[in-house]
This record gives structure tokens, sequence and C-alpha cells, in this order.
């Protein structure tokens, strides 16, 4: 079997080129010298003298070469290696060698930069980890678990020495890694978690294979917290509003009792009787008036869901309002999957609001439309009133700016709506002073 020929390296070409290079001038000299009829030493020192210099020459521009691709072969390791605190001399502009030390040291600086911009962000993503409330997990395209955060590991009740490395099957979340992406997790897919539980799963890309990370969220907590928000406000609003009719009540039966006891008693003390109990049973029916409506927001039936007409339906509620002709604005014909009484309730209650939110209610101008998009349909109640002062307490329970109202109408609206999975907007038109109400409910679900 031949053997293959051996390259040269390009040190080695390098050599042989320069010292083919000099063979002719090497050539001659020693044709000279030998055949000139010179002294035996001068021909000897001559020849030593002519070889030395052709090898040296040929050694030095071998080393020339071999060096700087030494130290450019040296440098690129070290930035392999990640090290990126070596640098190269003689990085000189307009000259080939030094403009590509110079490009080396260059990428030197960059890959430093980019690897402290990483430990910085590394670093930082680690703390954000630490102290973040949901637990985190990471799993590769085995489903080996790969990052847990410390709200993990207290999930699990496990430290990460004893997870990490591990499949998820052992350690209880196989479950999670399949199915729905974004869910409520029953009881039994966290046996040693308390309370309610959201997952949420997203698939990145780590060395080209796919990983999983999965969240955790305590839904439990903030939950808590809205009900205890929700009762505080409740307290607050009932407080309030008891202690408006219950004050003066107190006050007329005091002054009533005074008036009773005093001998002898004025002369009008009959009138002032009859007046002050008047006034104790106005206050005692504005404060029934108040609980049966909040009896009526707490009590709302769950919709019956049947077809309906919603043309017919606009037109029936707006033919109750007495006071002014509400305009209906041509639209699409739309058959409604919903609970008619109750959607025709939350119409008759916008509508009213639009009416009264005007200063002359006689001059007021109120439209109706509905339009249709996608898998929905809108249903705009416009008014020229005054417009929304109190945004942030429109939906508040009890809250109402007006002298007689309740704070029930807009939260009952509001409720109808997301039982129907729909949704109730009001905001102050652009175009002219006002309010546009939107009742936004699905077509196909009630």
């Amino acid at each position: 079997m031949p053997k293959r020929s051996r390259k040269l390296t390009h040190d080695q070409t390098i050599f042989a080129y320069c010292l083919v290079g000099g063979v002719p001038a090497v050539a001659l000299s020693l044709v000279w010298v030998w055949g000139g009829g010179h002294s035996p030493e001068l021909r000897g020192t001559v020849t030593l003298l002519v070889l030395g210099a052709w090898l040296g020459f040929a050694a030095a521009a071998r080393n020339r070469v071999a060096r700087p691709l030494q130290t450019m072969s040296n440098l690129l390791l070290a930035l392999r290696e990640g090290d990126f605190s070596f640098r190269a001399r003689g990085a000189r502009q307009r000259d080939p060698l030094g403009d590509a030390l110079a490009e080396i040291n260059g990428l030197g600086d960059i890959l430093q930069t980019q690897r402290r911009g990483a430990l910085e962000a590394t670093a930082l993503l680690t703390a954000v980890m630490k102290e973040i409330d949901v637990a985190i997990f990471t799993f590769d395209a085995d489903g080996v678990l790969r990052l847990v955060n410390p709200a993990g590991q207290a999930l699990l009740g496990q430290p990460a020495e004893r997870l990490l490395g591990r499949d998820a099957n052992a350690i209880g979340l196989a479950e999670c890694l399949e199915g729905e992406p974004d869910r409520i997790l029953s009881p039994a897919a966290l046996p040693r978690a308390i309370g309610r539980w959201n997952m949420r799963r997203t698939t990145f890309r780590e060395d080209g294979r796919p990983h999983q990370l999965v969240v955790f969220g305590d839904l439990s907590r903030p939950l808590r917290e809205e009900q205890l928000k929700a009762w505080q406000r409740l307290v607050r609003v009932l407080g309030h509003e008891l202690n408006n009719s219950l004050a003066p009540i107190k006050s007329i039966a005091a002054t009533l009792g005074s008036a009773m006891d005093r001998k002898p008693r004025r002369q009008d003390w009959e009138h002032d009787m009859q007046s002050g109990l008047g006034i104790i049973a106005a206050r005692a029916e504005n404060l029934e008036r108040f609980l049966q409506g909040y009896t009526r927001l707490a009590r709302l039936p769950p919709p019956q869901a049947a077809p309906c007409d919603l043309p017919a339906l606009l037109l029936r509620a707006a033919a109750l309002e007495q006071r002014i002709e509400v305009e209906i604005l041509p639209g699409p014909p739309i058959d409604l999957l919903a609970d008619g009484p109750q959607i025709e309730h939350a119409v008759i209650n916008l509508v009213k609001n639009a009416v009264e939110a005007s200063p002359d209610q006689r001059a007021a101008k109120v439209r109706i439309s509905w339009r249709k998009s996608a898998g929905s349909v809108d249903i705009w109640i416009e008014d020229e009133g005054a417009g929304i002062a109190e945004t942030a307490n429109l939906f508040v329970p009890f809250f109402t700016t007006k002298p007689e109202g309740s704070g029930i109408g807009l939260v009952l609206c509001q409720q109808i709506a997301e039982n129907h999975g729909g949704s109730l907007e009001l905001f102050n038109r652009s175009d002219r002073t006002g309010c546009i109400a939107i009742l936004r409910l699905p077509l196909q679900r009630a």
C-alpha cells in the first residue's frame, strides 16, 4: 500500500520558497568562487558566508511569518477558552499584520463586554427569580428539571439539590408538561400545595433543543386580598348609608322625646311630632329602598339563554322611556342567544341613565345603535349630557352622584353583561359633551 505524501506546513513552505529563491544567487556565487582560481582559504570563507547567509535569511523569513501566526493562534485559543484579557502587541494601522492583530484585539473587547453584560443579566435574573413569589421550573427536551427558583422549592418542599436532574414524573409534575398550557390546576396536581394554583407553560430553545418553562401562581392570596378589599369597600358603603339614615332618626327621636317630656307642652307640639315622624318615616323608607337594591344585586339569577330578536328588544326598551323619544339608528338583523329580559333590563337602565345625565331631561338626546363584530355584538347608547365626572367609581356598588340614586343600576348592568360572557364600558365622548355606553355581548353564548 503506497504511503501518503506528507504535506509541508505553512512555515516549512515559506522556508522552502526562500531556499528555492536563493538557489540562483548561491549557485552563481559558488561558481565564481570555485572557478576563478582563488585560493583555497578564500573559497572556503566565501562558501561558508554564502551558505550561512542563504540558510540564515531563509530561517529568519520563516520565523517572521510563523511567529505572528502563532501569536494569533494563541489569542484565538484564549478567546475560545473564555479568557478575554490577552491582547496582541504591534496592532498598527496600514499594516496587514497589524490590522489582523487589531481586529483580534477588538474581537476580544467585544466578547469581554458581552460576557460582562451576560453575567450582569444572569445575576439580575437570579435575583429576580429569588424574589418573586411564583414558582418557576425549566425542563429540557427529555423532561428533566434543569432550573428551579426558591418559590418552586418551597412548593415541592424539597431543596434544589434534590430536584435538579430528576425527571418531571419523579417530582410529581409530569401532568403539567401535557395538556392545556394555561389552566387552573386541580388539588391532585399539586398535592403539597394549599389553595388554588394557576399554571402557564411556554416553550423555548437552548442549544437548538426545545425546553419548557412552567410557572405556577398562587391564586388564593390575590383572591383573598380582593375579597378583603371588596368587604372593606362594602362595609364602608353600608356604614355610610346606615349612618346617613340612622343619625337623623336618632337625633329627631331624641328631640321628640324631649318635647314629650316637657311640661307644659308647646301648643304646636303635635305639628312638630307629625313633622318629626314624617322625617323618620322618609329616612326609614330610603334605608329600606337601599337594602332592597342590595338584595336585588346579590340575588341576580343566572341567565336563561334563549334566541331573541335584538332590534325588537331595543325598540321595546326605548319605547318604555316616556320623558323623551329615544332615537334608534338602523342596524343589521341579529338573533341573539341570551336572557332577553335581563338584557332588556340592562338597556332600560342605561337609557334611563343617559336621559338623566342631561341637565334638561326634556331636551335630552339619546341614541341607540348596534354593530356586529367578530363573534359579538356591541350595543351603543349615546347621550349629550354632562359626561362622567367620577370614572373611577362607576362600578362601585351603592356609589351615586344622583340625589335620589341608589348606586345599583350600573353595577347590575355590568353583572348582567359579565354573566352573559360580555362586558360594559362607559367613557366620555371626544367629539362633544356626553357619554357613550357600550354593552358588548357574545353571539353564541349566554
